[in-house]
């Protein structure tokens, strides 16, 4: 298990991690093909993505560092797999479908589905189904390591790896605070996730301590590093002796975030009498919206607000900032806590956002509320006892992992290098592997 908070091991015997990668380099000769590593995440929000790409960024920095179990020649891939099913969908646009008045049903299904005693174990049924292409695609690349940041993604990459007979290992690294029941349980050769609530639910589904790392959940360089908020908040023209509070409604994709923007449209008639704070949006790719806050900020004459459009910025702002209001996305949350940054979690939850509020307010970590008028409560609160924030800053310390993606990184890149022995067979061909697990841990 990874120490909490603790950077990637740095005294792992560099000999025979720089002799797996030769040993790599050399098998990789003979066959006349580099190294490669292949990332899959699937287009649903944009957690998953952020995720696969921290790793692969994670991964390059190792390279430029020279590294010894990355070898200068490695191949990283990163793949969308929704982009390789037999017809293809817009995942941002199905998830959209499981707000309003639908979110129940998602809630019933997430919370309900392969979590007690009947799980999914793993299966070529996803490459049947749906997946074939990909199927093909890692037939012709034979990569030497698949890390998937969805679940479909995972079962897509076991599927492939029964069917074409091959032996590259699979890392499932979930993105939520808590594993979903469709994850390849017996398949996956090592889970990366990010508490050890999580590995007690993995335990009681047979999945193996030697296969369970606690390591975080993947974010971007930029979240590892210290930034200077005085500095950060001159560049970006902010007042720099105000609590600052950070709202983050911006999306492409507007529909997941309708709730949240409804309650900031409350807030913000409400900021000129909050003396001492001062509210910065970020609006994102969305320029509708942008254009909004700033009509709303026109309307209602507030001088204690400032609109940011697309903002590349993002952890040196959220650095600067003393709390941010969002909605509990698991990659949103997880940037909160590397940042040091003390979070509102706004609306009602379902589904996996519902264990991150559970796990985040149960550890007073964040606050949590459900209506606008809650909200403008809890911002009057901070402004009047400035010391809630100290407390949220210093319980969120027992669950940020800034090192999380190189950690993912070095773990998965190790168990690459040391796969199993060309000889021994492949893994038996199931086409649906149902099993009965231990009583559950945890009971949702």
């Amino acid at each position: 298990m990874t120490e909490l908070d603790a950077a990637p091991n740095e005294t792992a015997d560099e000999t025979l991690d720089q002799g797996h990668a030769e040993a790599l380099c050399a098998t990789a000769s003979a066959h006349e093909r580099r190294p490669l590593v292949m990332v899959a995440h699937a287009s649903v929000g944009s957690g998953h993505k952020s995720a696969a790409t921290s790793i692969a960024q994670a991964i390059e920095l190792m390279r430029a560092e020279g590294h010894p179990l990355v070898p200068q020649d490695l191949e990283i891939e990163v793949v969308d797999i929704l982009d390789w099913g037999r017809h293809r969908f817009d995942g941002d646009q199905a998830a959209s479908y499981f707000v309003g008045a639908t979110r129940p049903i998602y809630d019933l299904a997430w919370r309900y589905t392969f979590t007690g005693r009947v799980l999914w174990g793993g299966g070529t049924i996803w490459s049947h189904l749906m997946y074939a292409p990909f199927t093909r695609h890692l037939r012709a690349r034979t990569p030497d390591l698949v890390v998937a940041t969805h679940i479909t993604a995972a079962n897509s990459a076991i599927a492939a790896r029964m069917l074409n007979r091959q032996r590259f290992p699979v890392v499932c690294v979930p993105t939520d605070y808590e594993t979903e029941g469709l994850w390849p349980h017996l398949e996956g050769d090592l889970f990366c996730v990010a508490t050890q609530y999580m590995a007690e639910t993995l335990r009681a589904r047979k999945v193996h301590d030697g296969r369970i790392q606690v390591t975080g959940i993947p974010t971007r360089e930029e979240f590892r590093l210290p930034h200077d908020r005085t500095e950060t908040r001159r560049r970006l023209g902010l007042p720099a002796d105000e609590t600052l509070v950070l709202c983050l409604a911006g999306a492409q994709l507007p529909t997941p975030y309708l709730r949240l923007r409804a309650a900031l449209d409350e807030v913000i008639p409400q900021l000129n009498g909050m003396k001492g704070m001062h509210a910065v949006f970020v609006a994102g790719g969305d320029g509708a919206y942008e254009a909004h806050l700033n009509d709303m900020k026109q309307h209602h004459d507030v001088g204690n607000m400032t609109v940011f459009g697309y903002m590349n910025e993002m952890a040196a702002l959220m650095s600067a900032c003393d709390l941010v209001v969002c909605k509990p996305g698991g990659l949103t949350v997880t940037e909160c806590l590397c940042s040091q940054t003390p979070m509102v979690l706004v609306g009602r939850a379902y589904g996996q956002e519902k264990i991150n509020v559970e796990m985040l307010t149960a550890a007073s970590a964040a606050m949590h509320v459900t209506t606008p008028r809650e909200l403008i409560d809890a911002l009057f609160y901070i402004l009047e006892n400035p010391h809630g924030l100290d407390g949220m800053l210093v319980n969120g310390g027992f669950i940020r992992k800034p090192h999380a993606a190189r950690t993912i990184a070095e773990s998965a890149l190790r168990l690459a290098w040391s796969a199993a022995d060309a000889n021994e067979p492949p893994r038996p061909k199931r086409f649906a592997h149902f099993y009965i697990g231990h009583q559950p841990a945890h009971v949702r």
